[in-house]
C-alpha cells in the first residue's frame, strides 16, 4: 500500500468516527462565534484522499470545525455546488463556462488552487515500452494503436483504461492529449477510480492507464513523456511539474460559491499555508510553489 493510500484510508476512518453535517452549537468557540462549524467537501476522486488527510490534519488543530469530504469526481463536485449541497468542490479540472453560469446564480464564484499534480501514464511492469510521445499516446486512446508492436513493443494487444466521464482527469486528459473534442476509443474501459485503474494495469500485461502521480507504485511503470519526436523524454516527477517540463502536469482547485464562511475561510487558508502543503508533499502531490 502505497504511503497515500495508508493516509488516506487512516482519515477515513477517522472521518466517520468524529465528521458531523450540522452545525451544533455551543462547542468549541469557533470561527462560527460559539458554535461548531460544518463543512461538506465533495468532488475530485484524484483529490480525494489528500482532501480526507487534510480534513484529518485541520480538525486536530480546529476542533470546532468539521469536514466531511466525498468524492464522485469533479463534475459531480460542482454539481453538488451548485445546487447547494456543498460548501467546497474539489476540481482536478478548470470549471466550464457553462458550470460557471450556472453557479454565478448562486452569488460570486471563487477559485482556490490548492495543490499540482501530474498524470503518469502507467504501464505493466514487464512491458519493454519505456517512453511515447504525445502524438503516439493519443494515437492508442483514439484506437489508431492499438497493438504495443506499432510503438516498439511486444505483438500484444493494448487494453486502454481511462477514467469516466464525471472525472475532471477525463476530461483533462481528453483536452490535453486527445483533443477537446475528440472522443476516446470506444474499447477504452472507463473506471470510477483511479486504484482500479493502477489495478487493472498491474494485473495486465497490455494494459496502460493515467493515474496521478501519487498513485504510482512498484506495481505498475510510469511512462517518459515526450512532446514530440525529437523531444527528450521526461519522467513524472514533483520536480519535473514544478520546473514545467513535464506536459502533462495540472493546478489541482477548490471552488466556492458566494461570500466565505469564516469556517471555509479558515480551512482553505488553511490548505494554501505551510501545513496543508505539508499535507501535499506527504500524499506524493506537488505543492502550490
Amino acid at each position: 500500500m502505497s504511503r497515500r493510500c495508508a493516509a488516506a484510508l487512516a482519515a477515513a476512518v477517522l472521518l466517520a468516527a468524529g465528521g458531523c453535517t450540522k452545525p451544533e452549537p455551543g462547542k468549541g468557540g469557533g470561527p462560527g462565534g460559539g458554535t461548531r462549524s460544518a463543512l461538506t467537501v465533495k468532488g475530485s476522486d484524484t483529490m480525494v484522499q489528500l482532501a480526507t488527510a487534510w480534513a484529518q490534519e485541520f480538525m486536530k488543530t480546529h476542533p470546532d470545525i468539521s469536514v466531511t469530504v466525498t468524492g464522485g469526481g469533479s463534475g459531480t463536485g460542482i454539481k453538488a455546488l451548485i445546487n447547494g449541497t456543498a460548501d467546497i468542490a474539489n476540481s482536478s479540472r478548470p470549471i466550464q463556462e457553462g458550470e460557471k453560469a450556472e453557479i454565478t446564480r448562486r452569488g460570486e464564484l471563487r477559485e482556490f488552487i490548492v495543490a499540482q499534480d501530474a498524470l503518469a501514464v502507467i504501464v505493466h511492469p514487464e512491458n519493454p515500452v519505456s517512453e511515447l510521445t504525445l502524438a503516439q499516446l493519443k494515437d492508442i486512446y483514439t484506437g489508431k494503436i492499438t497493438n504495443w508492436r506499432q510503438v516498439g513493443g511486444p505483438n500484444r494487444k493494448i487494453v486502454l483504461n481511462a477514467r469516466e466521464t464525471s472525472s475532471g482527469t477525463y476530461v483533462f486528459f481528453q483536452e490535453h492529449v486527445l483533443g477537446k473534442d475528440t472522443p476516446y476509443a470506444s474499447t477504452a474501459l472507463l473506471q470510477p477510480g483511479t486504484s482500479q485503474i493502477v489495478e487493472n494495469v498491474a494485473q495486465d500485461q497490455g494494459g496502460i492507464g493515467y493515474v496521478g502521480l501519487g498513485y504510482v507504485t512498484d506495481r505498475v511503470k510510469p511512462l517518459k513523456l515526450k512532446k514530440d519526436a525529437a523531444s527528450p523524454g521526461v519522467e513524472p516527477t514533483a520536480e519535473n511539474v514544478l520546473s514545467g517540463t513535464y506536459p502533462l502536469a495540472r493546478p489541482l482547485f477548490c471552488y466556492t460559491v458566494g461570500a466565505l464562511s469564516p469556517a471555509a475561510k479558515t480551512y482553505l487558508e488553511w490548505i494554501q499555508g505551510p501545513e496543508g502543503q505539508k499535507v501535499v508533499e506527504q500524499l506524493e502531490f506537488v505543492r502550490i510553489k
